[in-house]
């Protein structure tokens, strides 16, 4: 009889203890924001060590101004000795302004090194932020770091002066070969 209670003393002090083990801790930093310089911009984040088990979901705000259309590309690492240090990256999304979703990513390359990589087509002017979701897998310091790069969309006329170029060359290598 004794042995059963000291048993369930146990059971019910490892009960107790359980969900603070599992729980998980948001460690996300506040909102950066982004100075892009001629369209493009660094960005990540550095994390103590003892946050194991502990998620983050960083925003990297930017503003595009102008009226011609923007198409954006991102590509953000983190790179561990092994895949069980340091943190794993589980998504990258672009949002606009108004917290709707634009674009995802996609993982290239997951483990010791962690590789995604994200494209946003035809962004119009606007407020936007760019999120990093991951989780840290060890008690060491960790970090991950990335960089984004606006490119105008070209216009119609621009496509219409290239093939008007090329059928001059066209013309001018036939009149050539002609001689």
């Amino acid at each position: 009889m004794k042995t059963s209670l000291i048993a369930a003393v146990v059971l019910a002090g490892a009960s107790f203890a359980a969900p603070a083990a599992w729980a998980q801790t948001d460690i996300s930093s506040a909102p950066q924001a982004l100075n892009l310089v001629d369209g493009s911009a660094f960005f990540g984040d550095s994390f103590d060590a003892g946050n194991s088990g502990n998620t983050f979901a960083d925003r990297f705000t930017f503003s595009m101004t102008g009226t011609v259309g923007q198409n954006l590309d991102a590509i953000v690492a983190s790179v561990s000795r092994t895949p069980d240090v340091g943190l794993d990256i589980t998504n990258l999304r672009l949002y606009d302004g108004s917290n709707t979703l634009v674009g995802t990513g996609t993982s290239l390359q997951s483990g010791a090194v962690d590789v995604w990589r994200m494209a946003g087509n035809n962004l119009s002017a606007g407020d936007y932020y760019i999120r990093v979701d991951g989780n840290l897998v060890s008690d060491d310091g960790a970090s991950f770091g990335g960089a984004m790069m606006l490119m105008p969309v070209p216009e119609p006329e621009t496509y219409g002066m290239m093939l008007g170029g090329l059928g001059v060359l066209g013309l001018l290598a036939r009149r050539r070969k002609a001689k």
